[in-house]
């Protein structure tokens, strides 16, 4: 039984789990930007009541929690804080501080595994942000805050135990992937 374009969008939008276009949507389902918006209509009429929601911004579209369902959230959200970042978390948090800032999918490259769940925490926790990727405007940079910085105890990325050394491999192996893409 196929989907519908709701069903297809809803499914697509929780996988990602991060806000996007509505242009790159209508690429990714073979469809038009018309009928994304359509979807996203019979999608939201069908969240209604529901403990998800969907946010809708200035051409991106994004599955979150209802407002209804933030205390049970946030009760979620403080127990994943009180746990260690553990060695995934610090892996990531390494390759972004390192990086001086990595996509998505730089990190899931120099890692070898998926790292979505690992840069929420890390989002979560205040450790990274996330901004527009200036060399393509359809990806996010994850960047280290000034917090990840005091959590490993140095003042500036610099002061990161091998530094020069340990970036410089990092930026080897990111365009050694984007030789393997071609």
């Amino acid at each position: 039984m196929a989907l519908s374009h709701s069903e297809a969008l809803e499914a697509v939008l929780f996988a990602s789990g991060e806000p996007m276009t509505k242009k790159k949507l209508a690429s990714f389902l073979h469809t038009t930007e018309g009928a994304v918006a359509t979807a996203a209509e019979e999608l939201r009429e069908k969240l209604t009541g529901r403990g998800l929601t969907l946010v809708e911004t200035d051409g991106e579209l994004e599955l979150r929690t209802s407002p209804e369902a933030a205390d049970i959230v946030k009760k979620l959200r403080e127990g994943e804080l009180s746990k260690d970042l553990g060695r995934a978390g610090l892996e990531a948090l390494a390759v972004v501080m390192y990086r001086g800032g990595a996509t998505r999918t730089e990190i899931d490259w120099i890692r070898g595994v998926n790292s979505s769940q690992i840069l929420r925490s890390l989002l979560l926790r205040g450790l990274v942000e996330r901004t527009e990727d200036p060399s393509d405007k359809r990806k996010y940079q994850y960047r280290a805050t000034s917090d990840a910085l005091s959590h490993v105890g140095v003042s500036k990325k610099q002061d990161l135990p091998r530094y020069a050394e340990l970036s410089k491999e990092a930026d080897s192996a990111i365009k050694e992937s984007e030789h393997a893409d071609v």
